[in-house]
């Protein structure tokens, strides 16, 4: 894990350190197959692994151009989301990673919860490339997702379903 400072002035020894999230994870989950297993064992593993992390969970691909609540971790979500909604309907149409600093600027955005102000949604693809849900991850901070995010999640991800 690496210390930061955060907005407050104080010291954050909780951001994620992504090498040992990714071998926990697979320690886990190695040989599992079932999808929502799969999903809980990442939503509850990943939010506890860094103190941005507000709320974290998978909304599931129900019905074409549907979305519905999965495993997660943290208050509650929405139960139903559509593709044309939204920060994780953005994510699971067009198949492309969404990091939102504020998400009162997200022309769309779903207030499943007050306390959010920025967000990342990954798409989670199959084996065969099709999208089988989004990776949801809420911050109580704005702008508290970057590019490093973005691109360890997919990457653990990528391990835990595409293969």
């Amino acid at each position: 894990m690496r210390d930061r400072i955060d907005e407050g002035g104080r010291e954050d020894a909780t951001r994620v350190d992504y090498a040992a999230l990714r071998e926990v994870c697979a320690s886990l989950t190695g040989g599992e197959e079932d999808d929502v297993a799969l999903m809980a064992t990442l939503a509850c593993e990943i939010h506890h692994s860094d103190a941005r992390f507000d709320w974290t969970g998978f909304y599931r691909v129900v019905a074409p151009g549907l979305l519905k609540i999965g495993p997660y971790q943290g208050g509650h979500g929405c139960l139903v989301i559509p593709f044309e909604r939204g920060v994780c309907g953005a994510a699971a149409r067009t198949g492309a990673v969404q990091i939102v600093p504020d998400v009162e600027a997200f022309p769309g955005h779903i207030a499943c919860a007050a306390s959010t102000r920025s967000e990342i949604v990954l798409p989670v693809f199959d084996a065969a490339g099709a999208v089988i849900g989004v990776l949801d991850i809420d911050s109580d901070r704005p702008d508290a997702f970057d590019a490093e995010d973005a691109r360890e999640l997919a990457a653990l991800l990528s391990e835990t379903f595409a293969q």
